[in-house]
C-alpha cells in the first residue's frame, strides 16, 4: 500500500481530474482517508458505484451531501453502464476551468487526463471497462486484481489512468471495517464469516426487516399476546399489550424484533442449512446471508448514510 501511495503521488503531476470510486452502499467505509490527503488541490469527482445494489433514496442523500461539500457525485451502475454518460459530462464540466488556463498558455487541444482511484473491490475495473466501452482493465471479484497503472483512451479528448486499489495499513474504526466485510471488500481469509453474517443480519432486522421477510419467508417480529389488566379513570378494566420491559405500552401497534440468532436459525431451517441431528450449519447459513446481500438478491440496501 505504501508503494501504491507513492506511485499515485508521483503520477498526479500528469493528472487534471481525479475520479474516486466508492461503493454506494458504504461510501464512508469505502473511502480511503489517505486519498483525500494525497490528491490535495486536484479537482475530484466521486462515483457512487454499484448504485444498483444501494437504496435509491439513500444514494440521493449522498449526492446532496457531497454537493454541499462542493464535490460532484454521480451514481453509476457499471455493469449496465447506467450513469456513465453523466460521469463524462461531469469530467468536461470540471475541466472547463482548467482548460482556460491551458488555452492561455497555448496548450490547445490537450487531452483531459483523469486518474481513477479507489480501494480494492469497489468495481474500479468494471467502471473503467464500462466508460471505455471495451475490456481494457482486468476484472475480478477478489480484492487486488489491478496490479499496475495503465492508460485507457475513453474519447478523443479524455484519457484515464487506472491505479491499483489502495487500502490504509490498518483499520482504526471497527464499525467501518465491519461494513467493508459486509460488502465483500475484505478478503474471506481476513474475516470471521459467522460473525460478519450475524452483525449484517442484526442491521437488516433493524433497518430492512421487510426484505428479510420477503426473501427468506421468515417472521422477524415477536408475537406477544400477553396482556396486562389496568384500571382506567372510570374504574373499568381494560387490556393493553405488555411492552418489551414488562410495562404497558402506549403504542399498541409497535412491533418488537426477534433476537438476531432466533431469526438466523429460522432462515437456516428454511434454507436447509442444517447439520446431521438438526443443528444449525453456521458456516453454510453465514455464506447464504452474505451472498444474498452482496449479490443484490435481498434488494437495494444501503448500510451507511451521511453523518
Amino acid at each position: 500500500m505504501k508503494k501504491t501511495k507513492e506511485q499515485i503521488i508521483a503520477d498526479l503531476k500528469l493528472i487534471d481530474i481525479v475520479i474516486e470510486i466508492l461503493d454506494a452502499r458504504v461510501p464512508l467505509a469505502s473511502q480511503n482517508p489517505d486519498i483525500e490527503d494525497v490528491i490535495k488541490n486536484k479537482k475530484k469527482i466521486i462515483v457512487l458505484n454499484k448504485a444498483d445494489l444501494a437504496d435509491v433514496s439513500s444514494t440521493n442523500k449522498w449526492i446532496d451531501f457531497y454537493a454541499k461539500e462542493g464535490i460532484k457525485a454521480v451514481a453509476v451502475e457499471s455493469n449496465t453502464s447506467k450513469g456513465i454518460k453523466d460521469v463524462i459530462e461531469a469530467i468536461k464540466e470540471e475541466y472547463s476551468d482548467i482548460k482556460e488556463k491551458y488555452d492561455q498558455k497555448g496548450r490547445i487541444g490537450k487531452a483531459i487526463r483523469v486518474m481513477v482511484v479507489g480501494i480494492p473491490n469497489v468495481g474500479k475495473s468494471t467502471f473503467i471497462n464500462s466508460i471505455a466501452k471495451r475490456n481494457t482493465a482486468k476484472v475480478g471479484n477478489k480484492p487486488g486484481v489491478t496490479k499496475q497503472k495503465q492508460w485507457i483512451k475513453v474519447t478523443n479528448d479524455i484519457e484515464l489512468m487506472d491505479t491499483p486499489g489502495m487500502l490504509w495499513p490498518k483499520f482504526e474504526n471497527n464499525e467501518l471495517a465491519m461494513h467493508l466485510a459486509f460488502v465483500g471488500t475484505i478478503g474471506d481469509n481476513a474475516i470471521d464469516k459467522e460473525e460478519i453474517a450475524y452483525y449484517l443480519l442484526k442491521y437488516l432486522i433493524k433497518n430492512y426487516p421487510q426484505k428479510l421477510i420477503e426473501r427468506f419467508n421468515v417472521e422477524v417480529y415477536k408475537t406477544n399476546d400477553d396482556k396486562e389488566e389496568i384500571v382506567n379513570d372510570d374504574n373499568k378494566e381494560i387490556d393493553v399489550p405488555i411492552s418489551n420491559n414488562g410495562k404497558s405500552s402506549s403504542n399498541i401497534n409497535k412491533k418488537e424484533p426477534k433476537e438476531t440468532m432466533e431469526v438466523l436459525e429460522e432462515i437456516a431451517r428454511k434454507r436447509g442449512a442444517l447439520l446431521p441431528g438438526g443443528n444449525i450449519n453456521m458456516q453454510k447459513i453465514s455464506d447464504i446471508i452474505l451472498n444474498e446481500f452482496q449479490s443484490g438478491k435481498l434488494g437495494r440496501i444501503t448500510i451507511e448514510l451521511p453523518r
